[in-house]
């Protein structure tokens, strides 16, 4: 993918995906255990994949991973694999029929977030949504490399 193995990729941000994975399973387990949703909300997968794509945008120059392409698998992957977590927890919630923090109304408009339409945009956010953190993460790109020499 865009010159590198998808195991690099991998490797190059486990630490970010390690977080995303754990977050999930933080808020769903506050969910359960009957946490608030205004508390368990603080504990966010949005925050990671923000600070996973500051650092991806910094990091692929400055440690000679790559350039915009490169990013682009990066941010690709990180917000892939938060997005299908969610639409898990949501499946969760559709076949458990109990609502858990990836399905309440609070987070879904108003609306029951117990249905498959819900996991398709998430599906598809997985898709979509690496090009709008990608545009952004270019021109911290871009900065970046105006910056600092890559490393060898």
């Amino acid at each position: 993918m865009f010159g590198k193995k998808f195991q690099e990729y991998i490797q190059f941000q486990r630490w970010i995906l390690i977080l995303i994975a754990a977050v999930f399973l933080i808020r769903l387990g506050l969910s359960f255990a009957g946490m608030p949703i205004s508390q368990a909300r603080w504990v966010s997968i949005n925050l990671v994949l923000l600070v996973g794509l500051m650092y991806c945008s910094v990091a692929v120059h400055t440690r000679g991973f790559g350039s915009y392409k490169q990013l682009f698998g990066l941010l690709l992957v990180q917000t892939a694999f938060a997005h299908l977590l969610i639409a898990c927890g949501i499946i969760l919630g559709i076949v458990s029929g109990t609502d858990n923090i990836y399905t309440v109304p609070e987070v879904f408009g108003g609306s029951n977030g117990r249905n498959w339409p819900h996991v398709l945009a998430h599906v598809l956010g997985a898709i979509v949504l690496p090009i709008f953190g990608w545009l952004f993460g270019s021109v911290i790109l871009f900065l970046a490399k105006r910056l600092k020499k890559p490393a060898h």
